[in-house]
């Protein structure tokens, strides 16, 4: 077999068989077929495309490419759940808690962010001595013990996905489709769990930008997953603006714990029940949608979702008395307020902007190897559909110095659109696909 030979026929619109899929992967991860190939190849499945079979070939061939995780040693449902990204995304941190409150299994395996697009480590990480590296053995005896762990991901996962991605990235073959699910689905079939909900998020602030491009990699995606024997749902969510109010690490888990607390609700509440209420239906231990959700804001009423999270961040070596006193999560030298120089109501927030304002200021990478600010960020304080007078706040800079803290602030009244005009408010759950 030749990979000259399969660059022609998918150059031709042919579909690569089973085994030409494993070789292919195979040859490339063990460093036997050079980038020059399988760049050429990425572009041909761009322009040609995968089938259903072949795109479930090659996120197989990729999850097998290096370690998987069983997570039989853990009792009763797994379940997952994986967000394509955004601005102001903290879901993890107040539905990871609410859905292992509620009964079932969280074994979770997240990322930290890079650009203006925020990690779940990165923020679990504000907790003073929270630690994302547990040994597998303790793993399995968190969820085991308390319902819920969430750790990094092991080096030897995926490593497929790892090389195919720097390579797509410099060769313009990200938006690909097929080559997007299976980097996506390779990395959550090889962490094991029998639940898997999908939030895809469209818009500015997002990778997918119109809620088409969305639903077609949505039903990608849980296609693939079922394909692979696993109980898939995707719910299609909003990033024309950032999801919640806050937008950066400690801040945004502030904003977590007050939705926990039953202080907040709104928009992150509603995602978090509906991505909840997915994994709960998928899972059969609920009878509809609907009753999960009821089940699952009963543990925001009892105190047991945010009990949860104070007993994972304590068996993670993080101290949980930062969860009932968040004055003790890192603060910022600076605050400053942000006044609107115009009256009107807010047409547009670009929230791709107002993450890379979290970016600058410190509180995103780069680069992977980029050292992170905690404690920086912004809070906004009007969304799309608010009214805002002239001197009102339009939200506060959290910064380490006032320099940084005046250029976010003209960055931030620069990523507002205000109407004369009355806006409706933009709808945040745009599909369920189940």
């Amino acid at each position: 077999m030749q990979m000259s030979d399969l660059l022609a026929k998918k150059r031709d619109g042919g579909s690569l068989s089973t085994e030409e899929i494993q070789f292919m992967i195979r040859g490339y991860t063990r460093g036997e077929i050079p980038d020059y190939q399988m760049s050429a190849m990425c572009m041909a499945i761009l322009l040609r495309g995968m089938d259903d079979r072949e795109t479930l070939d090659m996120t197989l061939a990729m999850m097998h490419s290096g370690e998987t995780i069983d997570l039989s040693p853990i009792r009763g449902v797994k379940a997952d759940k994986h967000s394509t990204g955004g601005v102001g995304d903290k879901t993890s941190l107040i539905l990871c808690p609410m859905v292992a409150a509620a009964g079932l299994k969280i074994a979770k395996m997240s990322g930290r962010g890079l650009g203006h697009t925020g990690g779940t480590i990165d923020k679990l990480e504000s907790f003073p001595g929270f630690t994302a590296a547990v040994s597998e053995q303790q793993f399995f005896k968190n969820v085991n013990d308390i319902g819920i762990a969430i750790i990094g991901q092991t080096a030897d996962l995926v490593p497929a996905d790892k090389k195919l991605y720097a390579l797509r990235d410099v060769t313009g073959t990200v938006p690909s489709i097929p080559l997007i699910v299976s980097s996506i689905m390779s990395k959550k079939l090889a962490s094991g769990s029998d639940v898997i909900v999908l939030d895809v998020k469209c818009g500015d602030g997002a990778f997918m930008k119109t809620e088409q491009q969305a639903e077609t990699l949505a039903r990608g995606l849980t296609r693939v997953g079922r394909l692979a024997g696993r109980k898939c749902a995707a719910v299609i969510t909003d990033m024309e603006q950032p999801l919640g109010y806050a937008v950066g690490n400690a801040v945004e888990v502030r904003e977590a714990l007050s939705v926990l607390r039953g202080e907040q609700k709104g928009e992150l509440l509603e995602l978090c029940l509906t991505l909840g209420g997915c994994m709960m239906a998928e899972a059969g231990v609920v009878w509809s949608m609907e009753e999960a959700k009821l089940e699952l804001l009963k543990t925001i009423e009892d105190g047991s979702a945010l009990k949860k999270l104070a007993e994972m961040v304590s068996a993670q070596g993080g101290d949980a008395s930062a969860i009932y006193d968040p004055s003790l999560l890192p603060q910022a030298a600076v605050t400053l307020e942000v006044p609107s120089e115009n009256a009107g109501y807010v047409r547009r927030i670009h929230a791709e902007q107002v993450g890379l304002i979290s970016m600058h200021l410190g509180g995103g990478r780069v680069t992977k190897e980029s050292e992170i600010d905690l404690s920086v960020g912004v809070v906004l304080a009007k969304k799309v559909g608010d009214a805002v007078r002239a001197g009102e706040s339009l939200g506060t800079i959290y910064a380490s110095s006032a320099e940084k803290a005046q250029q976010a602030a003209k960055m931030l009244r620069d990523c507002y659109e205000l109407s004369d005009e009355p806006v409706s408010r933009r709808k945040l759950i745009r599909q369920i696909i189940r």
